[in-house]
């Protein structure tokens, strides 16, 4: 049997960012994979569907280049190359991760790990008898899937894909229905309307995208205007390619599409890897960890999708930091006092346009029992903005304020460049700081993300 400082099971994003840390103060270190390096986020989620969305902003661009003085004629979308292109993205950036990783001294182990202990592995790779590897630390890093809900219909049916699906479309669907109107639902139907497909949003809330402030939310669904949202509904079976659905009011109908997406959510993956074997608390279908990371097991911790507390891959690369340091600190005799707040981490959608946001919406902030005082700016107080989008491009911004101490507990943004921009709130909001870091901070100009501090001067 080897034997490891630390074993990772799972090398999406949490995985290889702690792997890679761990091996540069020189521990040995397994990580241990079943498919590719880089996990749902670098092979089949946010890279590939970032490279989608880029051709789908260069066709928009090109489209609307005439009010802009750019006139480009016949624009047509080469769909084999986009996907092309996909691939070699993909393919190239995760050959770079696996060469760093190597050369950092992260010995990869491919196959499916399972927990046999609290400090030991079993990896099944296709031989007579699995690998077997013991470690002083463990992190379980394995990970959610698609959600398939139990919808008469749907399974086994060719027309309903989930986002990895999507990614493997021959052609740009003429019709395109989205079950499930949050962050992956919304970015697929903005990607593909606004390459011409005819896209319909079914949610059975009464808005989409709910990490978003209501307010902007349903300023997100009005800017995307090629897209057809049925609020308040559900579907009620699939036969063939026709959606069967019913509205909160009863009201039944049908709609029919070349293609289905299926994005009503995703769930940690608890199965196939020994947690229940090994005594692992399992709360709200996922691992239970404490702020350090840890598990109810000592030696064993749990980063990423698979502890419920985020779907997000820099939230992972986050937890990833906080188990480390608390591994590191433990190997010294030591308590780490890095934690991992859930609340100062920002989330973004790549929409046309995008929206991001950290900390609470109104809402949530009301509910908390705050009195606040929120503060709502146009993006168009920005001169770059107006320049590079035109006057009647969405854009907005909204600041949720502690009244009597002027403390931030959230910031929301809807507009190009959001994604780029909201960092700067996540790290105010870490801070603990008052509206006045705001602004008392110099931005460069002229920038978008002037519409920062514009909204905070705009409380005076």
């Amino acid at each position: 049997m080897a034997h490891y400082d630390v074993v990772i099971l799972g090398a999406g994003p949490g995985g290889y960012l702690a792997a890679e840390r761990l091996a540069a103060e020189k521990l040995k270190v397994a990580l241990i994979e079943k498919t590719d390096v880089g996990g749902t986020c670098l092979n089949i989620g946010c890279v590939p569907t970032k490279t989608f969305l880029n051709s789908a902003k260069l066709y928009a661009h090109a489209r609307e280049g005439t009010a802009f003085g750019v006139e480009t004629g016949d624009v047509r979308v080469n769909w084999p190359r986009v996907v092309a292109w996909k691939d070699e993205v993909v393919t190239r950036l995760r050959r770079s991760l696996e060469l760093t990783l190597k050369k950092g001294g992260v010995e990869i182990v491919r196959g499916q790990g399972k927990l046999t202990g609290a400090h030991s592995v079993a990896v099944e790779n296709g031989a007579s008898e699995p690998v077997l590897l013991d470690a002083d630390s463990i992190i379980v890093a394995t990970g959610s899937s698609p959600i398939i809900p139990p919808i008469p219909g749907v399974k086994g049916n060719p027309a309903v894909l989930d986002s990895t699906g999507m990614l493997s479309l021959k052609d740009i669907p003429q019709r395109l229905c989205v079950i499930g109107g949050g962050v992956i639902g919304v970015e697929f139907a903005s990607l593909f309307s606004s390459l011409g497909s005819k896209v319909t949003v079914i949610e059975m809330m009464d808005e989409i995208v709910p990490v978003m402030d209501k307010q902007m939310a349903m300023m997100l669904r009005n800017a995307l205007k090629q897209v057809a949202f049925m609020l308040g509904t559900k579907v009620t079976s699939v036969d063939g390619r026709n959606v069967v659905y019913e509205t909160n009011g009863g009201e039944k109908g049908s709609l029919e599409a070349d293609a289905i997406l299926m994005s009503v959510g995703r769930k940690a993956n608890i199965e196939g890897w020994g947690a229940q074997e090994t005594g692992l608390e399992i709360k709200n279908r996922a691992v239970a960890t404490d702020a350090h990371q840890r598990t109810n097991l000592p030696g064993l911790w749990a980063i990423g999708d698979v502890t419920g507390k985020s779907q997000l891959a820099h939230a992972a690369y986050r937890m990833a930091e906080v188990a480390v340091a608390d591994i590191l600190a433990a190997r010294r005799g030591e308590r780490s006092v890095q934690e991992f707040v859930p609340e100062t981490v920002p989330w973004a959608l790549f929409s046309l346009p995008e929206a991001a946001g950290v900390g609470y919406t109104e809402h949530e902030a009301k509910a908390k029992g705050y009195d606040i005082d929120v503060i709502r700016t146009p993006y168009g107080v920005s001169g770059r903005f107006i320049a590079e989008n035109g006057f009647s491009a969405p854009g907005s911004i909204k600041i949720i304020l502690e009244k009597t101490s002027e403390r931030i507990l959230g910031v929301h943004m809807l507009g190009a460049y959001a994604s780029e921009h909201i960092w700067g709130a996540a790290l105010a909001l870490e801070r603990k700081l008052p509206l006045s870091a705001l602004q008392n901070m110099v931005f460069p100009h002229p920038t978008v993300s002037e519409v920062i501090r514009e909204a905070a001067w705009s409380a005076r």
